[in-house]
């Protein structure tokens, strides 16, 4: 459920920073941009309008989900995931012997201990 969270906090996201992106502080923005469609269609006045309602809807959408994901955290620390790697065993296996190094020179000098006896 959080995942479902995550990812519709991000599509809001980015609709709202193209929604940002295509507006114009001084008026211009979508009805400048393609050339005067947006003014035949809507009127300029109406397409700021429509731009700007939108802002707001998107971030309070994404404050929204911001403030709502939390709940959806599993209180024990655990989640799913935790769950499916608890249930995988790594328990050595019992009979595996591994071979002892030996040295490849095992013959001493007469009169000489070796070292550690």
């Amino acid at each position: 459920m959080l995942a479902l969270f995550g990812i519709l906090i991000i599509i809001a996201s980015l609709i709202l920073g193209f929604i940002v992106l295509i507006q114009n502080p001084k008026g211009g923005g979508l009805s400048g941009t393609f050339g005067g469609v947006g003014n035949q269609l809507m009127g300029v006045k109406q397409t700021t309008d429509v731009l700007e309602k939108g802002t707001w809807i998107f971030a309070a959408v994404v404050g929204v989900l911001c403030m709502i994901s939390p709940a959806f955290i599993p209180k024990d620390g655990s989640s799913k995931e935790d769950d499916l790697i608890k249930g995988i065993t790594t328990k050595p296996q019992q009979n595996i012997t591994t071979p002892q190094a030996t040295p490849a020179n095992t013959t001493q000098m007469p009169g000489t201990t070796p070292a550690g006896k």
